[in-house]
């Protein structure tokens, strides 16, 4: 795959965004934290640049975050999957609200269920396959409703990027 310079700057500006978003805006959501900043981040990127850089973003973000101390290594599988599904769901839809649905989905369900075989497997956590569900759903439904004003206020505005969703 091929991305721009304009691409790759903008992916960089997403990061930052999510990396310094989840320093200033979280809230304790059961047994884990809530950070929106990186969910609403994973939507209009997805909307704006597609799977593949959502994705990039979300995984950039995620490792940030653990090297700097401010994230767990559940940031990759909830990040990723997440923006994977916003990318994939708003590729074929071309609806902002398919991407907010595709996060919420992607981070609150799938992920959460993948989560507790990975958090066995990397962080010797033993827990049960929906012990993470309700933590990972209120973080990226809170996150994704953020994202979807956004994006939608951004595209009345006629100010949203689209580069790599072209329909």
């Amino acid at each position: 795959m091929k991305w721009n310079t304009r691409t790759l700057v903008l992916m960089t500006m997403f990061t930052a965004i999510a990396v310094a978003g989840s320093v200033f805006v979280s809230f304790p959501a059961g047994v884990a934290r809530a950070y929106p900043v990186q969910h609403a981040v994973n939507v209009i990127s997805a909307i704006s640049l597609g799977p593949g850089p959502a994705v990039g973003i979300a995984f950039l973000t995620a490792l940030i975050r653990i090297l700097t101390g401010t994230g767990s290594l559940l940031a990759f599988p909830g990040g990723m999957i997440g923006a994977l599904f916003a990318g994939l769901l708003y590729r074929k839809t071309g609806r902002a609200w398919t991407a907010s649905a595709g996060e919420m989905i992607g981070t609150g369900v799938v992920a959460s269920l993948l989560a507790a075989p990975y958090a066995n497997l990397l962080m010797g956590a033993s827990v049960g396959a929906f012990f993470f569900l309700p933590a990972f759903l209120v973080s990226s439904a809170s996150g994704a409703l953020i994202g979807l004003a956004i994006a939608l206020r951004l595209e009345s505005a006629d100010r949203l990027p689209v580069i790599g969703n072209r329909l």
